[in-house]
């Protein structure tokens, strides 16, 4: 099993500590959640499943691939993830570009982890139109996947338009991986049919099993069943070591985990956590 640390559920500024810290101790994977921008207007921002907002607009925010591309300076083996980027609000040519230079500067060490996104507000804060948001992303994705191994490309699509161009210097990865994000239908489609993985939101065994076992019955359907692919879990609350064979029964290969419960204790508890369950120094 593969560990991850999720950087967001900590203060900023407590982020490349912990980055370092956890690729010192051999966790596999950082991961930044991401959003362009907040409306003051909330009323397009209740959470999906309550009644409340989920965000908060004076909340900082920060370009994720940016970011880490920082991390990748003060880390040597960690992977530097995203949990996800609205990969699809941006025009291909942004995201695409920001993610390559992640992955030349991290000396191959990204992992594209895209969402469509739920949250309306900000779409329309930059003039798109959120209902065409996962239409856009699949599109995206398409059209970045040309950019990194083709030497050039044009596109005429749905959303996307333009002539041949060059996109140098290509990803240090062969295969950039893109992880889809999300648990409705079409996420879950998504990442079957067009991805090389999935990441969960939070979860326990018994809540992400429907959606793993979705996920097998969809890559057979698309006769992808013997093709790489990586299931990612956010599974916070772990009962103990003894629970990660039931999470390999599954087939997930990454939890990504929050053994902290205070920022303060952040970095700490990654060490405790490490040594309880078997995480070791590269």
């Amino acid at each position: 099993m593969k560990f991850g640390v999720p950087l967001g559920l900590v203060h900023p500024g407590a982020w490349r500590d912990l980055a370092v810290r956890a690729d010192g101790l051999g966790y596999e994977s950082v991961w930044l959640a991401e959003h362009l921008v907040f409306a003051t207007d909330l009323s397009t921002a209740t959470y999906p499943g309550t009644d409340r907002p989920g965000i908060k607009p004076a909340t900082p925010l920060f370009d994720a691939p940016a970011y880490l591309c920082a991390l990748a300076a003060v880390t040597e083996h960690v992977r530097l993830g995203t949990a996800v980027h609205l990969f699809g609000l941006r025009h291909p040519f942004v995201a695409a570009r920001a993610f390559a230079t992640l992955d030349q500067i991290s000396g191959g060490r990204a992992i594209v982890g895209v969402g469509a996104g739920w949250y309306e507000g900000e779409w329309i804060a930059a003039g798109v139109d959120f209902a065409t948001r996962g239409k856009r992303l699949d599109e995206a994705i398409a059209v970045a996947r040309r950019l990194w191994t083709e030497p050039a490309v044009a596109h005429d699509g749905e959303h996307f338009a333009f002539p041949e161009v060059a996109f140098e210097p290509k990803p240090v990865q062969a295969r950039l991986p893109v992880l889809a994000g999300g648990e409705s239908k079409a996420a879950l489609r998504r990442a079957a049919t067009l991805c090389d993985g999935w990441i969960s939101m939070p979860q326990t065994l018994d809540g992400a099993r429907p959606q793993i076992e979705r996920l097998h019955a969809l890559r057979a359907e698309a006769g992808r069943a013997d093709e790489p692919f990586e299931i990612t879990v956010h599974a916070y609350e772990l009962s103990g070591p003894d629970e990660i064979a039931a999470w390999e029964a599954l087939g997930v290969d990454r939890l990504i985990v929050r053994p902290w419960t205070r920022s303060r204790e952040a970095v700490d508890r990654l060490a405790d956590f490490a040594a309880e369950y078997g995480v070791t120094p590269p």
